[in-house]
């Protein structure tokens, strides 16, 4: 251990996502290639002696104590944990979570040491992997609040290989099987549903984990949400979700030294006749079992909502992925979405 194959392929993975900044600690990391990220793992991550990294996948995180803080993080499977290696920054974005991370090392801010912190969740303690709608995004779980992390992959690749990969590390945990089901008669199977609603699909791991993909009911139900936003101006029947992502909106930043911008995280869902931005909560639902009340607010916010005939022109960036596009509308009674495009772009 390891081969030259797994070598390979996580000094591939250890890519940042160009449209993401971090700190330098994690720029070292991203720096590091074969046997040298391998050592450094086991040096100044690993927690026990014998295990195994096992993959790598660079994603932005969010962590059920502080939903509003998107964080970049080196996310590192091993054959005994998941360990999120986070953005330095990411411990003085919510002052009063001072509980949630321990900060003993404050005094070091100073010196020439670049530190990061280490969230770390066994495999012991996981409980159950709810997947997002189209892969763009996972939820890991385990026995408490502190212990539900989402990773926004915005990518279903990541996201399938990131499945694929833990589910062969907990086949090798040691975990005691479970009790002999008892033998169901075919009403108390079939007719013990109280509500009509359909269970989410559930495939239980025979590590007891359960992963936990959305049915078509939550797409049903994002379409009846997206037609309430449309005023009933649609017919709910023929409306169809053709196409949901999650993105960033690009809002430049007035004023600073280089012309900057900031990417406020955003849900885009396009139909047959409109476009929709909105503020989705990727944290809390569905709910944790030791949840007491429902989350603060909706799944779905409505952020901004345009119909495709008022969609004057497309303009595509260059760039390689991800792609910058600018949807330009003649709307002129409502001007928000596309506020800072204006002539300029066809200037100097």
């Amino acid at each position: 251990y390891p081969s030259e194959f797994l070598m390979q392929k996580i000094t591939e993975d250890n890519q940042v996502p160009v449209h993401l900044h971090v700190s330098v600690s994690l720029q070292y990391v991203a720096g590091l290639k074969g046997r040298a990220l391998v050592e450094f793992f086991h040096s100044n991550i690993a927690e026990v002696e014998n295990e195994e990294l096992r993959h790598l996948m660079w994603s932005s995180v969010l962590f059920y104590k502080t939903p509003n803080v998107e964080v970049m993080a080196c996310v590192l499977l091993s054959t005994k944990a998941i360990y999120f290696l986070l953005d330095d920054s990411f411990v003085h974005a919510d002052e009063h979570q001072s509980d949630f991370w321990n900060k003993e090392n404050s005094d070091c801010e100073n010196s020439s040491f670049h530190l990061s912190c280490c969230f770390v969740l066994k495999l012991n303690d996981l409980q159950s992997v709810n997947v997002g709608l189209f892969d763009q995004y996972f939820r890991i779980t385990g026995h408490s609040a502190d212990h539900i992390v989402t990773c926004l992959t915005r990518d279903s690749y990541n996201t399938h290989t990131f499945i694929q990969q833990l589910m062969a590390v907990l086949s090798l945990l040691a975990r005691t099987p479970s009790p002999e089901p008892v033998d169901k008669d075919f009403y108390s199977e079939f007719g013990s549903k109280t509500t009509g609603k359909m269970e989410n699909y559930e495939l239980i791991h025979s590590s007891r984990v359960k992963f936990i993909y959305p049915n078509e009911e939550e797409i049903g139900d994002l379409a009846f949400l997206v037609a309430e936003k449309m005023d009933g101006l649609t017919n709910l029947p023929s409306l169809n979700i053709l196409l949901y992502v999650l993105a960033f909106q690009v809002n430049h930043v007035e004023g600073s030294a280089q012309n900057t911008s900031s990417l406020q995280p955003k849900t885009l869902i396009l139909t047959s006749s409109d476009l929709f931005l909105f503020d989705e909560d990727y944290i809390s639902y569905p709910l944790p079992e030791f949840a007491k009340e429902p989350p603060k607010r909706d799944k779905y916010q409505l952020a901004d909502g345009r119909r495709i005939r008022d969609l004057d022109r497309v303009l595509m960036g260059y760039q390689t992925y991800p792609q910058a596009l600018t949807f330009v509308f003649d709307d002129v009674q409502n001007q928000d979405l596309m506020q800072n495009l204006t002539l300029d772009h066809f200037g100097e």
